[in-house]
């Protein structure tokens, strides 16, 4: 089998399962993209066996510390395995769950998402990929499925050199239909929808900032289909207000809403921009925005942003209000985005208690020696008395 001997020192000796183009140290048997290759030291000891990339910088991802190939009882043995823990994790609802999450999973690249009897897959790295008929027939064989979508539209797809695409794989278009999740009614269409499915790591915090949110004001920026919105409208807030961008967005806050039977001011609005201009007070604001960066080089420019709507929503709290506040990008650290909070607490002249912190849910497992694992992070925090 051909392989790579990795440098000393790499991330991959203390736990790591990737090998970065920097810590190659020779490549043997002239592997091809996409191939499953073998790993070796320096020592020419075997570090197991993973899938190969040289376009990437991420040239290698072990997928198993032993021999292994990317045949069906290496793809049925590992889902296998990840469907079992989803359905021992407490709290997760194992028929609205992300069932595989690439590394945290030993499954490098596949993602699935299960909505019910409606799975979507994402194939982000190029072996993986090619090997899509695989995985659907597997997922077909473990779960029985009456669909399933291939929906390959992320910007990590580049990298790899694969081919955005979304596509119906195994049986027929469900075209739009309805979730639960918490007590929560949600419209989702997996295959044709501008905006699909649902944050599904993000379920927990939905749950949560809604038991603080009855009789209270409240104000969801950056909404989405409107989670926190429609979390916060069925536990008795006095009124809720969702603000996105995105005009399809504030449609399916909308429909939600109706399918709820609550009452959400939807508002298609530049989030920094309404905070900045918004002259209302309220006693629980939302800060849950998309990524501001996927890598190192923009983080400080992300954090200037993650900055402005801290301290523009700090501003909008009543007295005693609590701020949620949520970051999903891996490259700023928890302990950062909590100092960032911090900064805008004191260039907003106000003191702030940490009342709850917020991370991925279960279903979207972390791997300690993989930071890259966890991503998303969120702190829940309150005004105190003026001091």
């Amino acid at each position: 089998m051909p392989g790579i001997v990795v440098k000393p020192r790499s991330r991959i000796f203390h736990g790591h399962d990737w090998v970065y183009s920097s810590e190659v140290q020779k490549v043997f048997g002239n592997p091809e993209p996409g191939e499953v290759i073998s790993l070796k030291d320096f020592r020419d000891r075997p570090l197991g066996t993973a899938i190969y990339n040289p376009n990437s910088q991420i040239v290698a991802r072990r997928i198993s510390r032993r021999k292994q190939k990317l045949e069906p009882e290496f793809f049925k043995r590992r889902i296998s395995q990840s469907i079992q823990l989803r359905e021992d994790s407490p709290g997760v609802d194992p028929n609205l769950c992300r069932v595989v999450w690439s590394e945290s999973d030993a499954l490098p690249g596949i993602i699935v998402d299960r909505y019910g009897d409606h799975l979507v897959l994402q194939t982000l790295t190029l072996a993986m990929d090619r090997c899509r008929d695989l995985i659907v027939d597997t997922l077909v064989e473990l779960l029985a499925p009456k669909s399933i979508i291939h929906r390959n539209d992320s910007p990590m797809l580049k990298a790899e050199g694969i081919e955005e695409r979304v596509e119906l794989v195994y049986g027929d278009n469900p075209g739009a239909f309805v979730v639960e999740a918490n007590g929560v009614l949600f419209e989702v269409d997996l295959l044709d929808g501008q905006k699909t499915g649902l944050y599904l790591d993000q379920l927990d915090a939905h749950a949560a900032i809604a038991k603080l949110a009855k009789g209270k004001r409240v104000l969801d920026c950056f909404c989405n289909q409107g989670g926190f919105a429609l979390a916060c409208a069925k536990a008795g807030a006095a009124s809720v207000t969702a603000v996105d961008i995105s005009e399809s967005a504030i449609d399916s806050v909308k429909r939600n809403a109706e399918l709820n039977g609550v009452e959400i001011e939807a508002i298609k609005h530049n989030a920094f921009d309404y905070l900045k201009h918004c002259e209302e007070k309220f006693d629980l604001v939302i800060l849950d925005p998309p990524s501001f960066t996927r890598n190192k080089k923009t983080l400080n420019d992300a954090m200037r942003g993650y900055k402005e709507i801290h301290l523009r929503g700090i501003k909008l709290l009543e007295k005693g209000g609590i701020v949620s506040t949520y970051c999903c990008s891996h490259h700023a650290t928890r302990e950062l985005f909590l100092e960032n909070i911090v900064s805008a607490s004191v260039d907003a002249k106000r003191t702030l208690r940490l009342i709850a912190t917020h991370g991925q849910r279960l279903d979207h497992p972390v791997i300690p020696a993989i930071p890259e694992t966890e991503y998303l992070k969120g702190f829940t925090l309150q005004l105190t008395p003026s001091r």
